[in-house]
């Protein structure tokens, strides 16, 4: 996979945020099957890399994207389909609290759920993540839902050989 310890500028750009006592919770917090803190380092890693290689603002990119969903408790109410539409507000004002955020940043953050929240990005690097997270996200279901199914069939293996051996 991905070796982001051992790029150094990746490291500065979001340590700020990672070491953050608010956004650590995101560890405790499960998204897609994996953590909240693990999906944001991927969405955050990918947007560095592309953003840079395309020579876009990268900085503010990867900082927006790490702070992308930074919510922690704000949907434990809502129905899925609120959530997946508040999501974006939540985060922008989790991030408020702590860092002053750009016009770009804020972009970013409050339209990475297009189409479902119905805003479009203004920027190349707000459409950049907001692909990336929905590739992310889809590479994370599926591996989610791939351990699920090899822990299934290893139960059903177990009930089989079982069944074997005492007919």
């Amino acid at each position: 996979m991905m070796n982001k310890c051992q790029d150094d500028e990746f490291a500065l750009l979001i340590d700020s945020v990672i070491t953050n006592k608010e956004f650590q919770k995101t560890k405790q917090i499960t998204h897609h099957g994996i953590t909240r803190y693990e999906h944001l380092m991927r969405v955050s890693y990918y947007t560095y890399k592309v953003t840079k290689k395309l020579k876009l603002n990268y900085k503010e990119a990867t900082r927006a994207s790490v702070l992308h969903d930074f919510f922690l408790e704000e949907t434990k109410e809502d129905n899925k389909i609120h959530a997946l539409r508040r999501h974006p507000r939540y985060a922008v004002e989790n991030a408020s609290k702590y860092y002053e955020l750009t016009d770009l940043e804020k972009d970013i953050i409050t339209t990475h759920m297009f189409p479902v929240t119905f805003t479009p990005p203004k920027y190349l690097e707000s459409w950049i993540v907001d692909v990336i997270d929905d590739v992310a996200g889809i590479y994370e279901r599926t591996y989610s839902i791939r351990k699920e199914l090899h822990a299934a069939t290893t139960f059903l293996m177990i009930l089989f050989l079982n069944y074997l051996r005492f007919k």
